[in-house]
């Protein structure tokens, strides 16, 4: 009954707009109304939509179901809110609490991923230079490891040369490891003011041609310290070779330079230069010459504008054209050219390609490859994207090896009795050749070292067959070491580079090199390769370079002719020149410049 009235009270005060029915439910509903004041204001729209004229009686009986909910004010305020779709202050509140901290979770979570993702990389970065050093060092190891047991000792071959059982004495203690492992310098020979960028000694030892930047070619008594004569090359630009052709008496000298031209210098008993003149032309820089061994007439000349000319001074017109260097249909500029010491027909070039080219001047045949005998090229750089360019190259004392030098790679030697396309035999690591035309040779009388200058200024000996550093010398101040010439029968080296000076070791220290200092160099060298191969850009545009060069030559050539006095007189008509043998077609922009002086 008390449920029944209960019902009855509540349709009677809902409809005059009152929540609670009855003084139960009143007292039920206090609590309600001392915790918010803003109930009662929800309670009266409530109320007022209840009261509507569609529907208001049935809204008022669904709210009236049940005496369990009826019992209590705060759970009747609690369901009609709920069918209302209305909320307490508190629960907006709190719900407005709850997307503030939710927002400041995701904020601060914002914040917190770059740090995690910077930490992550700074880790991965931390993991992989670990890695990296310790390959590092593993590789350094490596080359730096415990040399075998040397083929040549003192105190055996003393006592056989006591015995007369040795005749050879002194060739076979040239090409001892511990005489270049005793290397030390010896003195300077100054004279130039440019970077000195050849060396070539006379057959018999006793003279030292050098030529630099200045353009002067000296020929210096390296024992005395003093020059016998220098002169002016006739160059128009940096010397880059001067040799003295064999079997002239010393007296014929044969020059290259970055201005193109081929020069012969006669030199008199009196130690003077009687006159230079031009003998070849190329449309580019010339930076190397070829000597046959036995001849004081002929040699060989390669440019940049991948022309080879073969010169007889016997000739009215000296200089021919023997082959144009190309893969495929492109040209390819040479910085280097050697003939063959055991089959002078044969000669080797290097130049703006990977491939080592090995020729024979009977069998040139242009349109059958090219003219090319055979290549050689380390597998790994055939198809490589890198830029590998071979900036000398050299044969052996009988010809069966070839040594070549990449710009911003290791030394490689092949063997020239392979077939086509072989793969190198050994290969020799630590220095750096990328700032200039850096130049590579053999030492000792049966070619039982490998010499080369580097970018960090020092001297690097390898021995061939273990490829083992055996020798490491400071060698020049200005920081590269370029040229580098062994007496031809003295356990001598003459080195040059950035300095303006020659300078001549010799096996006198006390004892051997303790190679101080040489894991650090070759750890910067590698790590300045690296990070030069992934950041590689050219500085000049090549063929902008070649024609802004030629622009300028072209304009001085007239500017002289219209000068008062100039004429066909000039120096260079003494010889007629080659230039007339190649077309403009063939004139090269391709060019490796050196550092300036």
């Amino acid at each position: 009954m008390s449920g029944k009235g209960n019902g009855a009270d509540g349709k009677t005060d809902l409809a005059n707009g009152s929540l609670s029915s009855s003084p139960e439910e009143m007292s039920g509903a206090e609590e309600g109304r001392e915790t918010s004041s803003g109930i009662e204001v929800e309670a009266s729209d409530l109320s007022l939509s209840l009261t509507g004229d569609d529907g208001g009686p049935n809204r008022a009986s669904t709210g009236s179901r049940g005496t369990d909910t009826e019992s209590s004010g705060e759970d009747k305020d609690s369901d009609s809110m709920e069918d209302t779709g209305h909320y307490s202050i508190n629960d907006e509140n709190q719900v407005h609490d709850r997307s503030e901290e939710e927002e400041e979770e995701e904020e601060e979570e914002e914040e917190a991923r770059p740090r995690r993702r910077v930490q992550r990389k700074r880790a991965n970065r931390d993991q992989d230079s670990s890695d990296d050093e310790r390959a590092l060092e593993d590789w350094v190891s490596s080359e730096t490891s415990a040399l075998p047991r040397p083929r040549w000792q003192a105190l055996p071959a003393l006592r056989e040369r006591e015995l007369g059982s040795s005749a050879r004495f002194v060739y076979e203690a040239c090409g001892a490891r511990v005489f270049v492992q005793r290397f030390r310098l010896q003195h300077g020979l100054e004279g130039h003011t440019g970077c000195v960028n050849t060396l070539h000694f006379n057959q018999r030892g006793t003279w030292l041609a050098s030529g630099s930047d200045d353009l002067k070619v000296v020929v210096w008594d390296w024992v005395r310290r003093q020059p016998v004569l220098d002169f002016e090359s006739g160059h128009k630009s940096n010397v880059f070779q001067a040799k003295f052709l064999p079997n002239s008496g010393d007296s014929t000298l044969a020059m290259c330079a970055r201005d193109g031209q081929v020069r012969v210098a006669e030199l008199s008993a009196t130690q003077c230069c009687k006159n230079t003149k031009r003998v070849a032309q190329h449309k580019g820089a010339s930076h190397k010459l070829a000597l046959e061994p036995d001849s004081p007439c002929t040699f060989l000349s390669a440019g940049e504008d991948a022309v080879v000319f073969t010169i007889d001074l016997r000739q009215d017109r000296p200089a021919s054209k023997l082959v144009v260097t190309k893969e495929k249909e492109k040209k390819v500029g040479l910085y280097t050219i050697y003939v063959n010491p055991a089959n002078t027909h044969q000669f080797a070039v290097g130049g703006r390609d990977q491939f080592v080219r090995i020729y024979d001047q009977r069998k040139i045949d242009e349109n059958e490859n090219n003219g090319v005998l055979k290549k050689f090229c380390p597998h790994h750089l055939v198809n490589s994207e890198s830029k590998a360019n071979i900036t000398c190259l050299v044969f052996s004392h009988d010809g069966t090896e070839l040594l070549a030098s990449y710009n911003d790679e290791d030394i490689y030697l092949f063997n020239s009795s392979h077939s086509d396309g072989a793969q190198y035999v050994k290969r020799y690591k630590g220095h750096r050749n990328n700032a200039t035309v850096k130049g590579v040779n053999f030492y000792g009388p049966k070619s039982e070292f490998v010499v080369s200058g580097s970018d960090c200024g020092h001297i690097f000996l390898w021995e061939k067959s273990s490829c083992q550093i055996v020798q490491f010398m400071e060698g020049d101040k200005g920081g590269v070491v370029n040229c580098l010439e062994p007496h031809p029968h003295l356990p001598v080296l003459a080195t040059s580079g950035l300095d303006h000076d020659v300078k001549i070791w010799a096996p006198t220290a006390e004892t051997s090199t303790e190679l101080t200092g040489l894991k650090d160099v070759i750890k910067k060298n590698k790590r300045e390769r690296d990070e030069d191969s992934l950041h590689h850009t050219d500085l000049f545009d090549s063929h902008m370079l070649w024609f802004l060069m030629h622009h300028l030559r072209q304009r001085r050539h007239h500017r002289r002719w219209r000068e008062p006095g100039v004429g066909a007189t000039d120096a260079d008509s003494d010889e007629s020149p080659s230039s007339s043998d190649t077309s403009d077609e063939e004139e090269g922009p391709d060019r490796v410049q050196c550092m300036p002086s």
